[in-house]
């Protein structure tokens, strides 16, 4: 039985941000692009897996789906899990490992189909087996319906290969990319951001900006697998001369060493022209002169109960200073309470849908330019 040409691709995302995935996933030009639950199906093959992820900012793994088969008991998913072309999509020589996941199924046991199937792969093709394995199979058995997927990311995409500084309580890169997305920002105007941390907001604006692909700097899983061409990859990954904005990317932190790790992070990325970052509290903040654009914020939450009241002043005082400094701007704010972006004062329209971030629901509330 030989690998399928083009077969299904899942873009693996934050629940909540499946529909601007999607919107992302049809501007980046690939095919079919279905919103469904935690993610986005495409339809392409090996170099359509490369692309994504190279170039998309919002999903998190992308997973190849190499087969689907009816499977109603183990004997029958050893047999259909040896019918699966591991010869032309995994090499012999570099370790594999499995996880399975048994939902509304016969088969109900995830530890027994791992074996099934870790047995199948090892006798059909004698690869070796590592529970560290940066080669990973996934198996889905859902209404005894099986689907083998490859995950050929490796590390999580949010891992840019370019950030090494982090702050207490960062923002993942890709959901970054996404709040910025749901904001209407497309590159062409400024951005600041007032509480930055280590600058993920501030980095990721002035990397889609100046068009730089955010898979630019790491290596991925898909490098490890059969269907790999090291020649055609070094072509595509080849970067287009980066476009030079006309607009800069502003951070700031009360935070000395949040100002240290933004400015690392920059440099790394490669976007110190065009970013600035300073050390200032929120009262001292002014608004860049001669632009106008978008102010992002990831402000503290309240984690534990009787905290949110606490933070009530932050977010008035915060509302304050955006109303009478930043005229004509866009403000969008992501918190975990609807008390506390009331507490602002700003005019947001019907938020967006919660997400997760840190084992929180936050949602990112958004104004229109203030007047």
């Amino acid at each position: 039985m030989a690998a399928p040409d083009q077969f299904e691709i899942f873009l693996v995302v934050a629940p909540g941000f499946e529909s601007a995935l999607c919107a992302e996933a049809k501007e980046c030009g690939f095919r079919d692009p279905i919103a469904g639950e935690g993610g986005v199906t495409i339809t392409g093959g090996w170099r359509d897996v490369w692309r994504a992820n190279l170039e998309l900012r919002g999903a998190s793994r992308v997973l190849a789906r190499v087969d689907v088969f009816r499977v109603l008991h183990l004997a029958q998913l050893d047999k259909r899990a040896r019918r699966v072309p591991w010869n032309e999509i995994l090499r012999a020589d570099i370790p594999f490992r499995v996880e399975a996941s048994c939902k509304r199924s016969r088969i109900y046991h995830s530890g027994a189909a791992v074996e099934r199937i870790e047995r199948a792969i090892r006798e059909e093709l004698g690869a070796p087996l590592s529970a560290d394995a940066e080669v990973c199979i996934k198996a889905r058995i859902e209404n005894d319906l099986c689907t083998i997927a490859i995950d050929t990311s490796g590390e999580p995409l949010h891992k840019r290969g370019h950030k090494e500084a982090v702050a207490k309580a960062p923002m993942r890169e890709t959901m970054a990319a996404l709040f910025l997305r749901q904001c209407g920002f497309d590159g062409s105007e400024a951005v600041v951001d007032p509480m930055c941390g280590s600058g993920t907001f501030v980095i990721e604006a002035a990397e889609i900006a100046s068009r730089l692909k955010p898979g630019r700097s790491r290596h991925f899983a898909f490098e490890r697998l059969a269907t790999f061409d090291e020649a055609s990859w070094q072509d595509m990954r080849r970067q287009e001369a980066a476009k030079n904005p006309a607009v800069k990317f502003h951070g700031s932190d009360r935070d000395a060493g949040a100002i240290r790790m933004s400015l690392a992070n920059a440099a790394r990325a490669g976007v110190t022209d065009i970013t600035e970052f300073q050390q200032l509290t929120v009262s001292d903040l002014t608004s860049p002169s001669g632009s106008l654009g978008l102010v992002i914020i990831n402000p503290p939450y309240g984690a534990r109960i009787g905290e949110t009241k606490s933070l009530q002043p932050l977010y008035r005082s915060l509302g304050n200073v955006l109303r009478e400094r930043f005229q004509g701007w866009r403000i969008g704010l992501v918190t975990s309470e609807a008390s506390l972006a009331k507490a602002t004062g700003l005019p947001f329209a019907t938020p967006f849908a919660p997400v997760i971030h840190g084992g929180l629901r936050v949602t990112l509330y958004l104004t229109r330019a203030l007047i």
